[in-house]
């Protein structure tokens, strides 16, 4: 498993070691599942695609939508029929309950009533995230302490949840371990926050490069789906909407995709099984991945 901030470095680490395992790769990444928005969400490219056999990319309409529980699912069906053939296969990506759901399991949570996230939807698109923000507030203050606020797709679940069993979301959750059949070892990938926020600024730069505003414009006519309620295309979104200008838009992608990763460091640096590294590290990461004896 290797895991770490966005800009980090992971997926050209996660290649060297599939191609030192010959193992296939599965994305954790939240946002590389869906088809039509490669520059904004930093999907490997073809040559990269080339270099090991993937799975779980580019794989669903921003229509379908991949919860946590349907990923854990899929994820678990597809590295069944991977381990048949391959002893090692490298998990990645930054999306840390993706992470969660495919190591140690997702509590068994009730589906909303499609009426219930379709009344949601609407009010997200008319009163902004703040209102619901302060919704999940009332109903479940244990949960709105810990969630990250500025997630469209965590407070909608959250509130999906509590309007449907009228019970806070927090009590729900169990929090129990599911045993896995497959051992996890994990890496994360880091380097001085300074270096990483000049990549993350770098890479912005490089997506509105490669297309970034175009492939904006492509999605914008279903901005309303979670799927696209993320960095990258909202700050765009607000540009063609004349809100900000697009000097302005470019700037909130970066201070954004730096405060994400700022999130992403803080969810993972939780969990004590991760073995950290820095990206150009990769013979360090094999010889405590191969201990010698």
């Amino acid at each position: 498993m290797v895991v770490g901030p966005t800009g980090s470095g992971k997926t050209d680490l996660s290649i060297r070691l599939a191609r030192h395992f010959s193992a296939p790769i599965l994305s954790t990444d939240s946002r590389q599942f869906y088809r039509g928005i490669p520059i904004g969400t930093a999907q490997p490219t073809p040559d990269q695609l080339q270099a090991a056999e993937h799975h779980l990319i580019a794989s669903h309409d921003l229509e379908e939508g991949l919860n946590c529980g349907s990923y854990e699912v899929l994820a678990l069906e597809i590295l069944e029929r991977l381990f048949q053939t391959h002893d090692t296969v490298v998990a990645v990506g930054g999306s840390g309950l993706y992470v969660q759901a495919l190591c140690e399991g997702m509590d068994d949570l009730p589906e909303a009533d499609e009426t219930i996230r379709q009344a949601l939807a609407e009010k997200l698109r008319a009163e902004g995230l703040e209102t619901l923000t302060e919704e999940l507030r009332e109903r479940d203050p244990a949960y709105w302490a810990q969630v990250d606020r500025q997630n469209p797709a965590r407070v909608l679940r959250a509130l999906e949840v509590c309007r449907s069993t009228g019970r806070p979301y927090s009590e729900l959750r169990t929090g129990e371990r599911r045993s896995r059949n497959f051992e996890i070892q994990k890496v994360g990938v880091d380097m001085p926050r300074e270096e990483l926020y000049e990549r993350i600024n770098r890479r912005v730069e490089l997506m509105m490069e490669q297309g970034l505003e175009a492939e904006a414009r492509r999605v914008y006519p279903l901005r309303h789906l979670n799927s696209l309620q993320t960095v990258g295309y909202k700050e765009l979104f607000q540009y063609f909407d004349g809100e900000i200008t697009r000097e302005e838009a470019v700037e909130l992608i970066k201070r954004n995709s730096r405060r994400y990763a700022k999130r992403q460091l803080t969810w993972f640096r939780r969990d004590e099984a991760i073995r950290w590294f820095h990206p150009t590290q990769y013979e360090e990461v094999i010889a405590w991945l191969e201990p010698t004896e």
